[in-house]
């Protein structure tokens, strides 16, 4: 699923494929024996659309508790939606960006709102750029394109956690784990180290830790998180780290390039 609002114990799920939405929703409400467990199609890699979803969902309902940003995309070769946005920065990036930023206020609005981001150790090899964030220049390289994408997650993690203080937002890394998306993005990498990749649950863990235990909040907002604790966002003598004006500047591209797809 590519995200999941938390309003008290009501689950709103917000998925791409209708099919599989269903199907997770039926296993949630038979694990469970909760009820109020309800699909959105949304495909997040329509701009116009993301918007639309939220301005709505901000319509029906008066509160927000917790927000999980899950969508992920990475594309073989470089492809546009129909605005003429690269597909996986929409979804990755951009998508996440207006979403968040949409439900502010309903978060606002609950005792204890948190905000999580699913990002990816991928990461850590890349340095925050904000000359090409359409990926036009250069050769398209869909998985180093995919770890831009996760470290501009981080950043905009950061930033919105320095203005949104009544939030905790964090970012978090699930480790390595066996899904269709690392077996089809990295075949190489999926078929030398099967045995030893998490499984979703695993994966998960520390996303729900995030989402409900007392003890997250406990730790400075904007942090990044792995098996659930804060883990460094650069490795040790890293080439990463960049500005504070160049991830200022990233907030600011992203809040021009989200308004130009907001509906009037």
């Amino acid at each position: 699923m590519d995200v999941i609002f938390v309003t008290g114990g009501t689950i709103h799920m917000v998925c791409r494929n209708k099919d599989k939405a269903e199907e997770a929703r039926a296993d949630i409400v038979k694990e469970t024996g909760n009820k109020e467990i309800y699909v959105h199609i949304l495909d997040l890699s329509e701009t116009k659309k993301v918007w639309e979803f939220a301005e709505g969902f901000k319509k029906k309902f008066k509160s927000l508790n917790v927000l999980i940003n899950n969508a992920g995309s990475i594309m073989s070769q470089r492809d546009v939606n129909t605005e003429g946005l690269e597909k996986s920065f929409a979804v990755n990036v951009l998508g996440i960006y207006i979403l968040t930023k949409s439900l502010i206020p309903l978060l606002e609005k609950s005792t204890d709102p948190r905000v999580i981001t699913v990002s990816s150790g991928g990461m850590l090899v890349q340095k925050l750029r904000i000359g090409n964030l359409q990926s036009e220049r250069g050769r398209y390289d869909g998985t180093m394109v995919y770890a831009q994408h996760k470290r501009q997650q981080v950043v905009m993690t950061e930033q919105l956690a320095k203005t949104h203080t009544n939030i905790h937002f964090s970012v978090m890394h699930p480790g390595w784990v066996d899904t269709p998306a690392v077996a089809n993005a990295m075949p190489d990498f999926h078929r030398s180290m099967k045995d030893s990749l998490r499984t979703p649950e695993q994966g998960a863990d520390t996303v729900v830790w995030l989402a409900i235990s007392e003890a997250a909040t406990t730790n400075p907002t904007g942090r990044l998180y792995q098996d659930r604790k804060v883990v460094p966002t650069h490795l040790p003598l890293a080439w990463t780290h960049s500005s504070p004006l160049e991830e200022q500047k990233l907030l600011l591209l992203l809040e021009d390039l989200a308004k130009t797809f907001q509906p009037h």
